[in-house]
C-alpha cells in the first residue's frame, strides 16, 4: 500500500463504516470529494489495506463497486491498483460495456451500474460477492436506483449477509438510510482544502436554455471567465459545460491561447479512452479541461486548482404522447455545484468561478431530478418484468415511476413481444434484457439479423446505440459509411460495439423465433418478495420456451417478414445494400416512426409530423424510417435528426400491427366525408369514395359537424330566433317544463328536435335547409299542455294604450324589453308584465330615438317625465306633451291629426 493511501481523510471513518456493516449489513457513506471514498474504502472492505487489524472483508469475499460512468469506473480501478502498487487486472479490475480487465485474483471489481444490472439478472445471488458499493448515488441515475432496489430484494430473500454501501459526497442521506432499512449514516469530514467562490455572472442579458440550445452569449462569457481564471489563479482549470457541442464552442473560443503554454482538452463520454486517460494523468504543462458532468464525481484531475462552472446540465426528457425522447438543458442543482466546486480543492486550496450570481444560487434546485421521473422507462420496465415485478410497485425505490411513463413503456414492450398480457417477461424479453441495449434496439438486432445478416444488423444497431456525430449528417446509411471510414473516437467505439453486438446477434438469431410470445415461467410469482426466486424460473423458462403464440409472437413474425403481415405486399428478394439495411433496422426499432414524405416533412405512422432540414438528401425519398427525432420547445412538429429511406413494403412490414383498413364516415373540412381507407397508423395508403355509407354513420357525422361548427349550420329565420329567445326567457323565469335552449342543451338533444329532417340529410348543404324554428317547436311541452300557453306567458307582441301591438324583445332572457313611443303609453299607470316579470320599457321620442328607460311607469310619469318634456317639447312641437301624462289620452298621431 502506497503512502498516499495513509493520508486519505476517509481512513478515520473506516472503523465506523465496518462496524455499521457488521451490525446492520448496510450503511450510507457521506464523504467530501477527494477523501478516498471511491478508492480506499473498497480496498479496506476487501481487507487489502492490511493496517486496520482483522480484514474488513470476509474470507475470499469480493467487493464490487458500481459507478455511473465508464470513464469513472476505469479511473477508479486504475487509482486503486496504483495504491496497491499493481497493474489493473490483478487484485483490482474493472468491467464496462465492451471493455474488461479482471483475473482470477481480482478482489475488487469496478463496474458500471448497467453491467451490475446485467449481472444481477443472470445471477441474483451474486455468488462470491461480499459487498456492493453504489458510488455517487446522489446522481440518481435510473440504473443505480434499479440496482439498489434489486440488491435490497436479494438481501431480503436470498442473501441477508450481502453488504451494501450507498456512497456519495452530496446526497439525501436520510432518504437512502430509510431505503436501506434505517441503515447507519457514516460521515467522513476529512481535511478538505478550502475552495474560494468567485461569483461571475454574465455582464448582460442571457436567454435561458431552450431545449438543447444554450445562448452563445453565455458560452462566450464562460470562455472569458476561463481566460480570467488563467490570469488570476495558478494551476489547471476544469470547466463544466452541459454537452459536447458547448465544449466544442468554448474550445473554439479558446483556440488562440498561447501555443505551447496551455493545452485545451475536451472530456466527455464520447472522448477517446486515450484522451480520458491523459486528462487523469499528471501533465507537464498547464491545462484547461473542458468537461461535461462526467468529471463531477469519482475523478481526480491532477493539477486542477480552479473550476469554472457554467451552471448548466443536461437531463433526459420524454414526450410520451409522440414517443420522442430528447435531452434538455437545465440549471444544475446546488448539490451538483458543490460536487463541481470540490474538484478545485482535491489537492490544494482552490477557487471556483460560478457563472451566475449569488442571489440566483439560492433559487437553484437542491438536488438533480431523479432520472426515474423524467426518462424513458422502457428499459427499466423490462428489467423490472424480468425481475418478476412487472409494475415495479414492490421494488424499494426512492421515487416511484410515473404511471404514465410506465404505461407507455409497457405498450412498447408488448409491441416487441418482450412481455405477455400479464406484464411478465417472455423468453424473448429475457433475451432482449441481456443484450445491454434499449429494448427497441434489441428487437431490431434480433429480428433484422436473420434478414440482413448478423454483421450488418450489428453495424446499424451499434450506430443507433450512441448519439451519432452531427458531422455524419441526417442520412443513416451515409452515417454508417462515415463510421466505417472514420478514424475518430466515435468510429473506434462503434467498431468495438459492432463486434459485441455481432456476437450477441449470432447467439440470439438461433432462438429469435423461439419463445417470442411464450411464458417466461415467472408468471406464478408476484411482488418484490418473490421476485428473486422467480429469477431462476425466468432462466429455466427462457431456455425451454417454445415457439409460443399470441401478440408477442405475431408481432415478431410480422416484423421480420416470417409471415405475411396484414397490408404487406408480396415482394421479391432484394439486395441488402447499406440503404436497405439501415432502413429495415431503423424501421424495426421504431415502427411507429415510419412515415411518408410530403413536401419537406414526414407524417409518421404514430401521428407525429416531423420536418426535414433544408437540403437534406432524405427529402428525395418517398418513405422514411426515422431513428432520431426531437420536438423543439414550443413547436407543434418534430425535427428529424437521423433517418433512413425505405420503401413502402418495408414500412408496411415493420409497422404491420398499425395497419388497418375500413370505412370512415366523419365530418372533415366542413362537410361529411365518407370513404374507404387503408392506413398505416396515421398514414393513409389507399383512399376510395364510399357511396353507400350507412345512414346512422352519416347522421353521426352530421352531429359531429354541428358540435364542431355550431348550430349556425341550420337555417335560422327571424321567427326561429325569436322563438328561441322566448323559450330561453321562460326557462329562466319558470324552469320546467320549458326546455333549455342553450347551444350545449340543443346539441345534446339534436336527434330529438331535428328529426326527421336530420335523417334525410347527407351533407352540409342539407343542414342549411333545415328550419330550426320548426325543430324547436318539437321541444315545447306538448304533453303537459303548457305549450298552449306560450303566447300567453311570453307573447311576441303586447298591446299598448294607443291600440298598437308592439313586439317584445326577449334577447336578454333576464328581462324582456318593450320599445314604444312615449305618447302611446299616456294614461298607463303601471308597467306591463310577461310571465309575472316587469317589462323594461324603452320610451322613444317621436323620431324613434330612446328618450327614457323605466320598469316603473308610475314613477316615471311623476318624477322623470317633466325633464323629458322640457327637452323634447321644443324639438317636436307637433306632438302632444301634456302636463299630466298619466291622465292624458294615448296617441300615435300629431296634434294636427288629433284635431281632425
Amino acid at each position: 500500500m502506497r503512502d498516499a493511501a495513509r493520508d486519505l481523510p476517509v481512513r478515520s471513518a473506516l472503523p465506523l463504516l465496518t462496524g455499521a456493516l457488521e451490525g446492520h449489513g448496510a450503511a450510507v457513506l457521506c464523504a467530501p470529494p477527494g477523501t478516498g471514498k471511491t478508492t480506499l474504502v473498497p480496498l479496506a472492505l476487501a481487507g487489502l489495506t492490511g493496517e486496520e487489524g482483522p480484514p474488513a472483508g470476509r474470507a475470499g469475499g469480493k467487493v464490487v463497486v458500481a459507478e455511473p460512468r465508464r470513464i469513472a469506473a476505469r479511473a477508479a480501478a486504475r487509482r486503486m491498483a496504483w495504491l496497491l502498487g499493481e497493474d489493473v487486472g490483478g487484485t483490482v479490475g474493472y468491467t464496462v460495456r465492451g471493455d474488461r480487465s479482471v483475473s482470477s485474483r481480482t478482489r475488487v471489481e469496478v463496474v458500471t451500474t448497467g453491467v451490475l444490472l446485467q449481472r444481477l439478472q443472470r445471477d441474483q445471488e451474486l455468488a462470491g460477492v461480499d459487498t456492493v458499493v453504489l458510488d455517487e448515488c446522489h446522481e440518481r441515475h435510473l440504473d443505480a436506483d434499479t440496482a439498489a432496489a434489486f440488491l435490497l430484494d436479494v438481501r431480503e430473500n436470498l442473501r441477508p449477509e450481502l453488504r451494501l454501501v450507498a456512497a456519495s459526497a452530496t446526497t439525501d442521506a436520510a432518504g437512502w438510510a430509510r431505503l436501506l432499512g434505517d441503515a447507519p449514516v457514516v460521515e467522513a469530514h476529512g481535511t478538505a482544502h478550502p475552495v474560494d467562490t468567485v461569483w461571475a455572472p454574465p455582464p448582460g442579458t442571457v436567454r435561458p436554455p431552450h431545449g438543447t440550445r444554450v445562448d452563445p452569449a453565455l458560452l462566450t462569457h464562460v470562455a472569458s471567465v476561463v481566460r480570467r481564471a488563467l490570469t488570476e489563479r495558478d494551476g489547471d482549470v476544469l470547466c463544466f459545460l452541459p454537452g459536447v457541442g458547448e465544449i466544442a464552442r468554448v474550445a473554439g473560443a479558446l483556440a488562440d491561447l498561447p501555443a505551447g503554454g496551455v493545452d485545451v482538452l475536451q472530456v466527455h463520454g464520447r472522448a477517446p479512452a486515450a484522451v480520458q486517460d491523459a486528462v487523469l494523468s499528471p501533465a507537464g504543462r498547464r491545462r484547461v479541461v473542458l468537461a461535461t458532468s462526467v468529471a463531477e464525481s469519482s475523478l481526480t484531475v491532477p493539477g486542477v486548482r480552479v473550476v469554472v462552472d457554467s451552471g448548466l446540465a443536461r437531463e433526459p426528457r420524454v414526450d410520451h404522447a409522440r414517443g420522442l425522447g430528447s435531452l434538455a438543458t437545465v440549471r444544475a442543482s446546488r448539490a451538483a455545484g458543490r460536487q463541481r466546486a470540490g474538484r478545485a480543492g482535491r489537492e490544494a486550496p482552490g477557487t471556483v468561478y460560478r457563472c451566475w450570481s449569488e442571489a440566483e444560487d439560492v433559487r437553484l434546485p437542491a438536488f438533480p431530478a431523479p432520472e426515474i421521473q423524467v426518462a424513458d422507462l422502457t428499459a427499466f420496465a423490462l428489467q423490472a418484468a424480468c425481475w418478476g415485478a412487472p409494475d415495479a410497485s414492490g421494488l424499494a425505490l426512492l421515487d416511484p415511476p410515473p404511471a404514465g411513463a410506465m404505461a407507455a413503456a409497457r405498450t412498447v414492450l408488448g409491441a416487441v413481444g418482450a412481455i405477455g398480457d400479464d406484464g411478465r417477461a417472455t423468453g424473448r424479453g429475457v433475451r432482449l434484457a441481456r443484450l445491454g441495449l434499449h429494448p427497441r434496439l434489441g428487437r431490431a438486432l434480433l429480428d433484422a439479423a436473420p434478414l440482413v445478416g448478423a454483421g450488418a444488423a450489428a453495424e446499424v444497431v451499434a450506430l443507433l446505440s450512441e448519439e451519432v456525430p452531427r458531422s455524419y449528417g441526417d442520412d443513416l446509411a451515409a452515417a454508417l459509411r462515415a463510421a466505417r471510414r472514420g478514424g475518430d473516437a466515435y468510429g473506434g467505439r462503434w467498431r468495438a460495439e459492432t463486434r459485441r453486438l455481432r456476437s450477441l446477434a449470432g447467439e440470439g438469431a438461433a432462438g429469435a423465433a423461439a419463445g417470442a410470445g411464450g411464458s417466461s415461467g415467472a408468471g406464478a410469482s408476484s411482488g418484490a418478495g418473490s421476485a428473486v426466486r422467480a429469477g431462476a424460473a425466468v432462466r429455466a423458462g427462457s431456455a425451454a420456451a417454445g415457439a409460443g403464440s399470441g401478440a408477442g409472437a405475431a408481432a415478431a413474425d410480422a416484423s421480420t417478414g416470417a409471415a405475411a403481415a396484414p397490408g404487406a405486399r408480396a415482394g421479391t428478394a432484394r439486395p441488402w445494400g447499406d440503404d436497405a439495411v439501415a432502413g429495415v433496422v431503423a424501421a424495426l426499432a421504431f415502427p411507429e416512426r415510419v412515415g411518408r414524405v410530403e413536401g419537406g416533412s414526414c407524417l409518421m405512422a404514430g401521428g407525429t409530423r416531423a420536418r426535414l432540414p433544408e437540403g437534406s438528401p432524405l427529402r428525395d425519398g418517398s418513405w422514411l424510417a426515422v431513428a432520431v427525432a426531437d420536438r423543439p420547445v414550443g413547436k407543434g412538429h418534430a425535427r428529424i435528426r437521423l433517418a433512413a429511406v425505405v420503401d413502402e413494403d418495408t414500412a408496411r412490414r415493420a409497422a404491420a400491427p398499425l395497419y388497418a383498413e375500413g370505412e370512415e364516415v366523419r365530418w372533415a373540412g366542413g362537410d361529411v366525408v365518407a370513404r374507404r381507407v387503408e392506413r398505416l397508423g396515421a398514414v393513409e395508403l389507399v383512399v376510395r369514395p364510399l357511396r353507400d355509407a350507412a345512414p346512422e354513420r352519416i347522421r353521426a357525422a352530421l352531429l359531429e359537424g354541428l358540435r364542431t361548427e355550431g348550430l349556425g349550420l341550420l337555417r335560422w329565420s327571424q321567427d326561429a330566433l325569436v322563438l328561441r329567445q322566448r323559450l330561453a326567457f321562460l326557462r329562466g323565469r319558470l324552469g320546467d317544463p320549458w326546455p333549455e335552449v342553450s347551444d350545449e342543451a340543443l346539441l345534446a338533444r339534436a336527434e330529438e328536435w331535428l328529426e326527421p329532417e336530420l335523417g334525410r340529410s347527407r351533407r352540409r348543404a342539407d343542414l342549411s335547409r333545415i328550419d330550426a324554428g320548426q325543430g324547436l317547436s318539437r321541444l315545447l311541452p306538448w304533453a303537459s299542455g303548457e305549450a298552449a300557453r306560450l303566447d300567453e306567458l311570453a307573447p311576441e307582441r303586447l298591446e299598448v294604450p294607443s291600440g298598437s301591438r308592439v313586439g317584445v324583445d326577449y334577447s336578454d332572457p333576464r328581462q324582456p324589453v318593450l320599445a314604444v313611443k312615449l305618447q302611446e303609453m299616456f294614461g298607463l299607470a303601471e308597467s306591463p308584465t310577461v310571465a309575472g316579470a316587469p317589462v323594461l320599457v324603452h320610451l322613444l321620442s317621436p323620431a324613434g330615438r330612446p328618450a327614457a328607460v323605466t320598469a316603473d311607469l308610475a314613477s316615471f310619469w311623476r318624477d322623470g317625465y317633466r325633464s323629458v318634456r322640457a327637452e323634447l317639447r321644443g324639438r317636436y312641437p307637433k306632438h302632444p306633451w301634456p302636463e299630466d301624462p298619466s291622465s292624458a289620452a294615448p296617441t300615435r298621431h300629431t296634434n294636427a291629426r288629433l284635431r281632425r
